[in-house]
Protein backbone atom coordinates (compact mmCIF):
# COMPACT_ATOMS: atom_id res chain seq x y z
CA UNK A 1 0.00 0.00 0.00
CA UNK A 2 1.19 3.94 -0.30
CA UNK A 3 0.74 6.80 1.46
CA UNK A 4 0.24 10.40 0.25
CA UNK A 5 2.27 12.35 1.76
CA UNK A 6 1.94 16.37 2.25
CA UNK A 7 4.67 18.29 2.81
CA UNK A 8 3.68 21.62 3.99
CA UNK A 9 6.21 24.66 4.21
CA UNK A 10 4.99 27.59 6.70
CA UNK A 11 5.44 30.05 9.25
CA UNK A 12 5.49 28.55 12.77
CA UNK A 13 2.51 30.60 13.97
CA UNK A 14 0.20 28.95 11.44
CA UNK A 15 1.39 25.21 11.61
CA UNK A 16 -0.91 24.35 14.19
CA UNK A 17 -4.02 25.97 12.51
CA UNK A 18 -2.55 24.40 8.94
CA UNK A 19 -2.21 21.22 10.91
CA UNK A 20 -6.48 21.31 11.47
CA UNK A 21 -7.63 22.38 8.24
CA UNK A 22 -5.10 19.75 6.63
CA UNK A 23 -6.98 16.77 8.74
CA UNK A 24 -10.41 17.80 7.17
CA UNK A 25 -8.72 17.02 3.82
CA UNK A 26 -8.75 13.46 4.79
CA UNK A 27 -4.64 13.58 6.05
CA UNK A 28 -4.55 11.33 9.89
CA UNK A 29 -0.53 11.58 10.82
CA UNK A 30 1.39 14.64 11.36
CA UNK A 31 5.06 15.16 12.04
CA UNK A 32 6.48 18.67 12.78
CA UNK A 33 9.52 19.64 10.78
CA UNK A 34 12.17 22.28 10.99
CA UNK A 35 9.83 24.03 8.33
CA UNK A 36 6.54 23.59 8.93
CA UNK A 37 5.33 19.64 9.03
CA UNK A 38 4.08 16.38 7.18
CA UNK A 39 1.05 14.76 6.79
CA UNK A 40 -0.04 11.73 5.59
CA UNK A 41 -3.00 9.25 4.74
CA UNK A 42 -3.71 6.27 2.60
CA UNK A 43 -3.44 6.67 -0.89
CA UNK A 44 -6.74 8.24 -2.59
CA UNK A 45 -7.48 9.52 0.68
CA UNK A 46 -6.73 13.10 -0.03
CA UNK A 47 -9.01 16.03 -0.84
CA UNK A 48 -7.11 17.48 -3.33
CA UNK A 49 -10.17 20.10 -4.03
CA UNK A 50 -10.12 20.84 -0.13
CA UNK A 51 -6.20 21.40 -0.20
CA UNK A 52 -6.51 24.12 -2.86
CA UNK A 53 -8.96 25.94 -0.95
CA UNK A 54 -6.89 25.67 2.05
CA UNK A 55 -3.94 26.94 0.19
CA UNK A 56 -6.16 29.96 -0.87
CA UNK A 57 -7.62 30.75 2.22
CA UNK A 58 -4.03 31.15 3.93
CA UNK A 59 -2.04 32.26 0.70
CA UNK A 60 -1.31 35.18 2.87
CA UNK A 61 1.19 33.28 4.84
CA UNK A 62 4.91 33.57 3.59
CA UNK A 63 6.13 31.50 3.31
CA UNK A 64 3.18 28.76 2.67
CA UNK A 65 4.20 25.88 0.04
CA UNK A 66 2.34 22.59 -0.27
CA UNK A 67 4.15 19.73 -1.97
CA UNK A 68 2.82 16.10 -2.75
CA UNK A 69 3.81 12.70 -2.99
CA UNK A 70 3.55 9.27 -2.95
CA UNK A 71 5.70 7.06 -0.28
CA UNK A 72 5.66 3.31 0.30
CA UNK A 73 3.66 1.90 3.84
CA UNK A 74 5.48 2.47 6.64
CA UNK A 75 5.60 1.37 10.17
CA UNK A 76 4.77 5.42 11.77
CA UNK A 77 5.19 4.36 15.14
CA UNK A 78 8.53 2.61 14.46
CA UNK A 79 9.96 6.14 12.42
CA UNK A 80 8.56 8.21 15.58
CA UNK A 81 10.59 6.56 18.16
CA UNK A 82 13.77 6.78 15.91
CA UNK A 83 13.51 10.25 15.98
CA UNK A 84 12.09 11.60 19.59
CA UNK A 85 13.45 11.44 22.54
CA UNK A 86 12.74 11.51 26.75
CA UNK A 87 12.41 15.34 27.61
CA UNK A 88 12.85 16.48 30.82
CA UNK A 89 11.74 20.29 31.94
CA UNK A 90 13.74 21.88 34.66
CA UNK A 91 14.86 18.64 36.06
CA UNK A 92 11.27 17.80 37.80
CA UNK A 93 9.12 16.44 34.99
CA UNK A 94 9.81 14.07 32.51
CA UNK A 95 8.40 13.11 29.45
CA UNK A 96 8.54 10.21 27.80
CA UNK A 97 6.82 7.33 25.39
CA UNK A 98 5.89 4.29 26.49
CA UNK A 99 9.05 2.57 24.67
CA UNK A 100 11.31 4.77 26.76
CA UNK A 101 13.15 3.49 29.49
CA UNK A 102 14.47 5.76 32.24
CA UNK A 103 15.77 4.96 35.84
CA UNK A 104 15.72 8.08 37.24
CA UNK A 105 12.69 9.02 39.05
CA UNK A 106 10.95 12.42 38.87
CA UNK A 107 8.51 14.14 41.05
CA UNK A 108 5.97 14.13 37.91
CA UNK A 109 6.08 11.42 34.86
CA UNK A 110 4.39 12.23 31.71
CA UNK A 111 3.28 8.92 29.18
CA UNK A 112 2.59 10.33 25.75
CA UNK A 113 2.01 7.99 22.83
CA UNK A 114 3.39 7.94 19.58
CA UNK A 115 1.29 9.55 17.15
CA UNK A 116 3.47 12.12 16.04
CA UNK A 117 1.66 15.59 16.89
CA UNK A 118 2.39 18.45 18.39
CA UNK A 119 2.56 18.88 22.10
CA UNK A 120 4.85 15.66 22.91
CA UNK A 121 7.00 17.85 25.14
CA UNK A 122 9.74 18.83 22.31
CA UNK A 123 8.76 22.28 21.07
CA UNK A 124 9.72 25.43 23.20
CA UNK A 125 6.29 26.28 23.96
CA UNK A 126 5.25 22.89 25.16
CA UNK A 127 8.23 23.07 27.88
CA UNK A 128 7.37 26.96 28.56
CA UNK A 129 3.97 25.56 29.59
CA UNK A 130 4.87 22.90 31.75
CA UNK A 131 7.64 24.74 33.25
CA UNK A 132 4.56 27.50 34.32
CA UNK A 133 2.72 25.17 35.44
CA UNK A 134 5.63 23.88 38.22
CA UNK A 135 5.00 27.46 39.48
CA UNK A 136 0.92 27.46 39.98
CA UNK A 137 -0.60 25.66 42.55
CA UNK A 138 -3.07 23.49 40.93
CA UNK A 139 -4.67 21.85 44.34
CA UNK A 140 -8.52 21.32 43.94
CA UNK A 141 -8.58 23.79 41.31
CA UNK A 142 -10.84 23.81 38.68
CA UNK A 143 -8.45 23.74 35.23
CA UNK A 144 -9.15 24.87 31.50
CA UNK A 145 -7.14 23.37 28.72
CA UNK A 146 -7.65 25.68 25.31
CA UNK A 147 -6.53 23.59 22.69
CA UNK A 148 -5.60 20.71 24.34
CA UNK A 149 -3.72 18.57 21.63
CA UNK A 150 -2.07 15.54 22.40
CA UNK A 151 -3.72 16.54 26.93
CA UNK A 152 -0.09 16.89 27.84
CA UNK A 153 -1.18 20.21 29.75
CA UNK A 154 -3.84 18.43 31.28
CA UNK A 155 -2.32 15.54 32.33
CA UNK A 156 0.17 17.49 33.85
CA UNK A 157 -2.39 19.28 35.81
CA UNK A 158 -4.30 16.53 36.73
CA UNK A 159 -0.99 15.36 38.41
CA UNK A 160 -0.18 18.65 40.05
CA UNK A 161 -3.59 18.49 41.97
CA UNK A 162 -6.15 19.40 39.81
CA UNK A 163 -9.64 18.59 41.14
CA UNK A 164 -11.49 18.57 37.47
CA UNK A 165 -9.75 19.28 34.03
CA UNK A 166 -11.61 20.86 31.46
CA UNK A 167 -10.14 19.95 28.00
CA UNK A 168 -11.12 21.23 24.45
CA UNK A 169 -9.61 21.36 20.68
CA UNK A 170 -10.90 21.79 17.05
CA UNK A 171 -9.18 18.52 15.95
CA UNK A 172 -10.76 15.11 16.32
CA UNK A 173 -7.90 13.54 16.02
CA UNK A 174 -6.15 15.53 19.23
CA UNK A 175 -9.46 14.39 21.46
CA UNK A 176 -8.73 10.59 20.32
CA UNK A 177 -5.14 11.22 21.28
CA UNK A 178 -5.84 13.14 24.12
CA UNK A 179 -8.51 10.98 25.95
CA UNK A 180 -5.88 7.85 25.10
CA UNK A 181 -3.10 10.02 26.86
CA UNK A 182 -5.56 10.49 30.05
CA UNK A 183 -5.87 7.26 30.16
CA UNK A 184 -2.51 6.09 30.33
CA UNK A 185 -1.67 8.48 32.70
CA UNK A 186 -4.21 7.36 34.95
CA UNK A 187 -6.14 10.62 34.98
CA UNK A 188 -9.56 10.21 35.25
CA UNK A 189 -10.49 13.38 36.21
CA UNK A 190 -9.92 14.96 32.47
CA UNK A 191 -13.29 15.77 30.28
CA UNK A 192 -11.89 16.28 26.53
CA UNK A 193 -14.29 17.75 24.14
CA UNK A 194 -14.71 18.80 20.76
CA UNK A 195 -14.95 22.52 19.80
CA UNK A 196 -13.35 26.31 20.88
CA UNK A 197 -14.29 27.77 23.91
CA UNK A 198 -17.20 29.53 22.83
CA UNK A 199 -19.13 26.57 22.25
CA UNK A 200 -19.25 25.37 25.81
CA UNK A 201 -20.82 26.93 29.19
CA UNK A 202 -19.58 26.28 32.57
CA UNK A 203 -21.25 26.40 36.05
CA UNK A 204 -18.13 27.19 37.74
CA UNK A 205 -15.29 29.15 36.86
CA UNK A 206 -11.71 28.24 36.69
CA UNK A 207 -8.69 28.64 39.08
CA UNK A 208 -6.54 28.33 36.31
CA UNK A 209 -6.44 28.34 32.26
CA UNK A 210 -4.12 26.63 29.93
CA UNK A 211 -3.78 27.92 26.56
CA UNK A 212 -0.96 27.23 24.30
CA UNK A 213 -2.37 28.23 20.93
CA UNK A 214 -1.09 31.32 18.96
CA UNK A 215 -1.16 34.75 19.26
CA UNK A 216 -4.00 35.72 16.65
CA UNK A 217 -6.11 33.29 18.32
CA UNK A 218 -4.72 34.05 22.26
CA UNK A 219 -5.67 37.65 21.63
CA UNK A 220 -9.34 36.98 20.27
CA UNK A 221 -10.03 34.65 23.14
CA UNK A 222 -8.16 36.53 26.11
CA UNK A 223 -11.70 37.94 27.25
CA UNK A 224 -13.16 34.89 27.26
CA UNK A 225 -10.05 33.40 29.32
CA UNK A 226 -10.91 36.44 31.70
CA UNK A 227 -14.57 35.79 31.92
CA UNK A 228 -14.37 32.53 33.09
CA UNK A 229 -11.54 32.88 35.36
CA UNK A 230 -11.97 33.42 39.61
CA UNK A 231 -10.83 36.70 40.88
CA UNK A 232 -6.92 35.87 41.28
CA UNK A 233 -7.13 32.39 39.33
CA UNK A 234 -4.34 32.48 36.68
CA UNK A 235 -4.06 32.45 33.30
CA UNK A 236 -0.51 30.68 31.72
CA UNK A 237 -0.15 31.28 28.07
CA UNK A 238 2.42 30.17 25.24
CA UNK A 239 1.95 29.44 21.42
CA UNK A 240 4.16 33.16 20.73
CA UNK A 241 7.59 34.87 20.16
CA UNK A 242 8.69 36.79 22.53
CA UNK A 243 8.30 40.03 20.40
CA UNK A 244 4.33 39.58 20.52
CA UNK A 245 4.19 39.02 24.46
CA UNK A 246 4.06 43.17 24.96
CA UNK A 247 0.78 43.10 22.43
CA UNK A 248 -0.56 40.32 24.82
CA UNK A 249 0.04 41.81 27.72
CA UNK A 250 -1.75 45.16 26.72
CA UNK A 251 -4.72 42.97 25.69
CA UNK A 252 -4.70 41.39 28.82
CA UNK A 253 -5.00 44.26 30.46
CA UNK A 254 -7.38 45.21 29.29
CA UNK A 255 -9.89 42.47 30.99
CA UNK A 256 -8.24 42.74 34.27
CA UNK A 257 -5.26 40.23 33.90
CA UNK A 258 -1.66 41.29 35.30
CA UNK A 259 1.44 40.10 34.25
CA UNK A 260 3.18 37.93 36.88
CA UNK A 261 5.91 35.77 35.26
CA UNK A 262 7.32 36.41 31.40
CA UNK A 263 9.58 33.16 30.25
CA UNK A 264 10.92 32.86 26.58
CA UNK A 265 12.79 29.58 25.00
CA UNK A 266 14.45 29.46 21.24
CA UNK A 267 12.96 33.02 20.90
CA UNK A 268 9.77 31.24 22.24
CA UNK A 269 7.60 32.94 25.34
CA UNK A 270 5.36 32.44 27.92
CA UNK A 271 2.84 34.80 30.01
CA UNK A 272 1.65 33.71 33.46
CA UNK A 273 -1.31 36.22 34.02
CA UNK A 274 -3.42 37.04 37.21
CA UNK A 275 -6.63 38.32 37.45
CA UNK A 276 -7.34 41.50 39.48
CA UNK A 277 -9.36 40.37 42.34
Amino acid sequence: MHYTRLQVICHPDFAEILMAEVAEAGFDTFMETDQGFEAYTEEKKADSKQLDTIKEKYSHVQPLIFFQDKIQKQNWNEEWEKNVDPVIVEDQCLIRAEFHKIEKKYPYEIVITPKMSFGTGHHPTTYLMIKGQLSIDHSQKQVMDAGCGTAILSVMASKRGARTVESFDIDEWSIENGQENATINHCSNIRIRLGTIADFSWPEKFGIILANINKNVLLKEMEQYATHLVPGGHLLLSGFYLTDADELVQTAARFGLTEQIRDERETWASLLLKKNN
